[in-house]
């Protein structure tokens, strides 16, 4: 049945079965990974749940588009741990809502748009230091709980044994049928042999209980001090622009698989509010997660519809569900997760790596490092997109260019190719022959430009030497965002707005 389906100014046309069925497989697949990531962080479980529910409902509702679904994701979470480590969970509640606020200002002041910023080599680091750290979190589960003891001999055999289990069948099923998720088979699978032959492992129970209520309101329980805002400020940051990245570059997904086109800056003010309501109700907040939103578009969903069924879903398991969810053998979870960190990896990088200028692929190694060491994905982001931009710069430099002639006239003419910055401003300064020039010189814009101060500063020294012996300069086919900015430093540089100018150096006395 397919009828016209109004929510927050998007009309679609709603296959309802489709909708509704695709909401409970989103919800079953979201629920052993923000189990897991909440038990990878030193969460209670019930604060994974929680996030799945809240982030889910909001972002569905008010969310960039529909089809897109978030939950408590691992990309955010691991920027919590080592604030849980030193200062504990009221500290995250706290973080959490801190980054809401600054995720809904980036969507009010509309910068989602610098997205496009991060280059390709520095998400391929990303998200590969992202993948192995999913993976490296999952061998914690086999230690003894409580201690950094390994298991060893049948606790050992028995873990690893359900482990391979779990992920031959998430690799296997696929072939029988895509009609139910591969994880939720292997999970219910597992669960059976466990429960059936009363294997003796460890279970999310013996981890901490998921037993609850709707989340109740709760303010973090921490002092109101410029300290204490000092301590979340860096992780609130961090998981801001982690959330908003892994959200965009999602969204963006999204828009190329449905050739649609999704709101970015609204995006970002629905996962800033779902956030906030995470850190005042129990949540470990979290952000658009890829495999799930996957899942989601392959199970025919096009609305929002099915975002509210699954984190309804999930609040239903919450309120009644917790006896069943708290026999899960910790086994499968620890296989799932293997596996979503083996489809995190992009293995793309590796097809593509001998195509790559070296640059890049240091970059991508470099991020990638630095994500697995450091757990701090948006400082590993930030570097590979600075050093990104420095090589850029300092390839656009050696681009600088200067055709010389000397026409009928006696007039020396220098014709500048490529972009006049910062970092061809040296280049540029050397093309030039002042003491064997002749008395007139016309320098040529046609195809470079001036783009900053530092372009701004050239001209003005080039001139200045010229002037000292006594030469003139004439600056031709400047574009007229050039001539304004040359007009904007006229304390530097007369600007005449001539179509063949000439430019002076300014006297002290103006």
């Amino acid at each position: 049945m397919k009828l016209t389906f109004n929510l927050f100014d998007f009309t679609q046309k709603v296959d309802y079965k489709k909708e509704v069925l695709a909401g409970l497989t989103v919800a079953m697949t979201m629920i052993p990974e923000s189990l897991s990531f909440a038990i990878l962080a030193g969460f209670s479980p019930l604060t994974g749940l929680y996030a799945a529910f809240i982030m889910g409902l909001v972002t569905a509702i008010f969310g960039g588009r529909p089809g897109l679904v978030s939950g408590g994701a691992g990309a955010t979470v691991v920027v919590l741990i080592a604030l849980m480590q030193s200062n504990g969970i009221e500290y995250v509640f706290a973080a959490v809502a801190l980054a809401g606020l600054i995720q809904i200002l980036v969507g009010v002041f509309k910068f989602g748009k610098f997205i496009r910023l991060v280059p390709q080599p520095v998400m391929f680091g990303f998200v590969n230091g992202l993948a192995v750290i999913i993976f490296m979190s999952q061998l914690t589960q086999f230690k003894v709980q409580g201690t950094e003891t390994w298991l060893s001999g049948s606790p050992l055999y028995i873990m690893a044994g359900l482990v391979v289990l779990t992920i031959l069948i998430v690799i296997g099923f696929p072939k029988i049928t895509k009609a139910i998720p591969a994880s939720l088979v292997a999970i219910i699978v597992v669960f059976a042999i466990v429960a059936g032959f009363g294997i003796n492992t460890k279970t999310v129970s013996d981890i901490a209980s998921v037993a609850g209520g709707f989340p109740p309101f709760h303010v973090p329980d921490i002092p109101f001090t410029f300290d204490a805002l000092k301590i979340i400020l860096p992780y609130s940051l961090i998981m801001a622009c982690v959330g908003l990245t892994e959200g965009l570059l999602t969204l963006n997904l999204v828009d190329e698989i449905t050739a649609t086109k999704g709101n970015g800056n609204r995006e970002c003010i629905a996962q800033g509010g779902a956030n906030i309501l995470n850190g005042f109700f129990f949540g470990m907040g979290g952000c658009p997660m890829i495999a799930q939103t996957l899942v989601n578009l392959s199970a025919g969903s096009r609305a929002r519809l099915s975002g509210i069924i699954a984190a309804l879903t999930i609040l239903l398991i919450i309120l009644y569900g917790a006896p069943i969810i708290g026999k899960l053998p910790m086994a499968a979870l620890v296989g799932v997760m293997m596996m979503v960190a083996i489809g995190t990896f992009e293995w793309a990088s590796f097809k593509v790596i001998n195509k790559m200028p070296k640059h890049d692929i240091f970059v991508g190694i470099l991020v990638a490092v630095i994500t697995v060491l450091l757990h701090n994905l948006a400082l590993a982001v930030l570097i590979g997109v600075i050093i990104s931009a420095l090589v850029f710069a300092w390839e656009s430099a050696k681009r600088i260019r200067a055709k010389k002639y000397i026409d009928e006239n006696g007039v020396k003419h220098y014709e500048i190719f490529g972009p006049l910055f910062f970092g061809s401003t040296t280049a540029f300064s050397e093309k030039f022959d002042v003491q064997n020039d002749p008395s007139e010189i016309v320098i040529d814009f046609k195809e470079s430009r001036i783009n900053d101060m530092s372009a701004i500063d050239a001209v003005h020294k080039i001139t200045e030497r010229y002037a000292k012996v006594g030469k003139t300069i004439h600056l031709r086919h400047l574009s007229e965002d050039c001539r304004t900015l040359l007009a904007n430093a006229n304390s530097v540089i007369e600007v005449n707005i001539l179509e063949d100018p000439t430019y002076r150096v300014a006297s002290s006395a103006r």
